[in-house]
């Protein structure tokens, strides 16, 4: 088992390495839109999962994922020379979803403001339904006095 610590600065030097492989040593077209947005590596540091995005449709992604596929090799052996581990963990590729979660949720976020405004416009000119102040005002000191001599409580 090895130290979370070590495990965190593995998988940012494989990120780190797998992007600088993908930009300079890797000329495969397919590849020209990926950016490279996280890695994690497993506890025993056997596996290292890569995340990335693509730039495009999901054809380009498609095909980024089959040249990534086809790239493991020459990027796992870059890996195994950059960091000098005894084991070279093996790599798996998987998009990462956030920039499609950040659209969505903008998405969401814009639905509710649109809906804020609706409500604001309809508020903006409605009146209450009962009294304006519907709750009893505090009763005065003065009053207290005036009511205790007349035996009204």
């Amino acid at each position: 088992m090895a130290d979370p610590a070590r495990a965190r600065k593995l998988a940012k030097r494989i990120a780190q390495i797998v992007a600088s492989g993908l930009e300079h040593e890797v000329k495969d077209p397919r590849l020209a839109m990926v950016t490279i947005t996280d890695a994690k590596v497993t506890a025993d540091l056997r596996d290292a999962t890569v995340y990335y995005t693509v730039f495009g449709d999901a054809t380009d992604r498609a095909a980024t994922a089959a040249a990534l596929e086809s790239a493991k090799g020459v990027l796992r052996g870059m890996v195994g020379q950059g960091t000098g581990v005894r084991f070279t963990p093996t790599l798996t590729f998987v998009a990462d979803t956030v920039p499609e979660d950040a659209r969505r949720i903008h998405d969401l976020l814009a639905k509710a403001r649109e809906a804020d405004a609706e409500v604001a416009r309809l508020a903006a000119g409605a009146e209450p339904a009962g009294e304006p102040d519907p709750y009893k005002a505090p009763r005065d000191e003065d009053e207290d006095e005036e009511t205790e001599g007349t035996g009204r409580a």
